[in-house]
């Protein structure tokens, strides 16, 4: 599909203050139609977007370090996606695949069968969106198991529905007010290097820091107090992100997940890997996972598997997906053909490795930026993550206190300079990076350089005037 626009710049501009007049103007329109239960990271809206770049209805050109939050990975205007969108609009929009088939259905499932890990036959569900993965993998592992219990982690992300933010851990916003949450759910310790759980040590006896392999060793030894205090017999599935998004970008401390697959198989749990954010190319492998050598019974796909147009999965072992009887699972929209066409999509994208190799790239830009800043100032506790999944955590040095206002600040700051960035973490104190892949080296460094300054002027007291004298010219 040829497009009639020009390609936009990849250069950073601004033409007004951020948000700019119109955008302002849009916002106001907004608040008057729209529920205020939905949140905003900026105010801004989008008119264009283009590799790296997101244009905004006054002619800013601000750089995406957020990609629709892990989603619109390959760009958010791909070529191949529209292409292929497009000639699916021309034939049908919608027939439902539990009512009439059509075969991209069946070739988005060959693809995650043949390329999720794990050397074992396996079977395909697509759905709609994350937290249907995710409600729909513990409706499979109770029908394959006869069981009933669901084991969660600290620091844990899920979703927005009632069985998922059962699931997930942090209060505000997922939680607070929208209980009671379905039963049955029980969570267990995680392995935070930074901050290992309470039954984790954080020193061995002689008073030296623990190491991850301590801290791994410890909360693996919790989670099978808490399996035992709840009778492991009872559990259908075990879930688990491979780098825990929300709660803050966490890598598991080396070991864990491994440690997991083995207690897992030990008590015929079911073990599900959440891949929606880190999979999809995101950390450098098609599979998170895959750093970890391990593999799920089940995988749940979804954000970047169909570049912004709604698609999840849930691939997992044939025997456990079979067992569920003929009609149990679907959904009016499971799999829409639209977007059953834009993974195809995404698919060719991987094909010859440059996304895969591009995300490493960026993880090597970032730590040489960033990474110093870890012993060069007294508020960055820790630089982390894989691939172009990465981020910065903000506490003071020594006590680890939280600093949720030095994030909030520095990424305002951000912003106002044109470079999108978004705040996560347990305690708010977590900013995280998600750059598109296909972002050009040279626009990366552009907007590293923004954060670099303003983490360097808050943490040094600087006013925002000065941090915005400070920044690079822009384009």
């Amino acid at each position: 599909m040829t497009s009639s626009l020009t390609p936009l710049p990849q250069s950073r501009h601004l033409a007004t203050a951020i948000p700019g007049p119109r955008s302002q103007a849009l916002h106001g329109e907004r608040q008057a139609h729209v529920t205020d239960g939905f949140g905003i990271a900026l105010p801004v809206f989008i008119d264009r977007a283009d590799g790296g770049i997101l244009q905004d209805v006054d002619g800013n050109r601000l750089i995406d370090f957020a990609s629709g939050i892990a989603v619109t990975s390959i760009g958010a205007s791909n070529p191949r996606v529209r292409e292929r969108v497009a000639a699916q609009l021309e034939r049908f929009t919608h027939t439902c695949f539990m009512v009439t088939e059509y075969e991209s259905f069946t070739q988005v499932a060959k693809w995650l069968n043949e390329h999720t890990p794990g050397d074992f036959e396996k079977r395909t569900a697509l759905f709609s969106t994350g937290a249907e993965a995710v409600e729909n993998a513990i409706k499979i592992a109770r029908s394959a198991t006869g069981r009933s219990k669901v084991l969660v982690f600290d620091e844990a992300y899920h979703g927005r529905s009632l069985m998922t933010m059962a699931m997930t851990a942090k209060e505000n916003p997922y939680r607070l007010n929208f209980g009671p949450f379905p039963t049955e759910v029980v969570r267990a310790a995680s392995a935070n290097p930074l901050r290992p759980a309470a039954s984790a040590t954080a020193t061995n006896d002689d008073g030296v820091p623990a190491s991850g392999a301590d801290v791994a060793a410890a909360a693996l030894a919790s989670v099978e107090a808490t399996l035992a205090d709840h009778g492991a017999e009872s559990f259908a599935a075990m879930v688990i992100e491979p780098i825990q998004g929300e709660g803050g970008f966490i890598v598991p401390a080396p070991g864990f997940l491994k440690g997991l697959r083995e207690i897992a198989t030990k008590h015929g749990i079911v073990l599900v890997i959440d891949e929606i954010q880190a999979g999809m190319g995101r950390t450098g492998t098609l599979f998170a996972s895959e750093h970890e050598g391990i593999a799920g019974d089940m995988t749940l796909s979804a954000k970047a598997l169909a570049d912004g147009v709604p698609l999840s999965a849930v691939t997992g072992r044939a025997d456990l997906m079979n067992a569920v009887h003929a009609g149990g699972l679907g959904g009016t929209y499971a799999g829409n053909p639209l977007a059953c066409e834009a993974a195809l999509a995404v698919f060719e994208a991987f094909e010859d490795g440059t996304l895969l190799a591009n995300a490493r790239a960026i993880e090597a830009t970032a730590r040489e930026v960033l990474e110093p800043l870890v012993a060069e100032t007294e508020v960055v506790a820790e630089f982390r993550g894989r691939g172009a999944m990465l981020a910065l955590e903000f506490a003071d040095r020594g006590t680890l206190e939280p600093r949720a206002d030095l994030a909030k600040e520095i990424s305002g700051r951000c912003h106002a300079q044109g470079v999108l960035t978004l705040t996560c973490g347990t305690y708010g104190n977590v900013i995280r990076l998600l750059p598109p892949l296909v972002i050009s080296d040279e626009l990366f460094r552009d907007g590293l350089a923004v954060l670099r300054q303003a983490i360097v002027d808050v943490a040094s007291g600087r006013n925002a005037t000065t941090a915005e004298a400070a920044a690079p010219a822009l384009a």
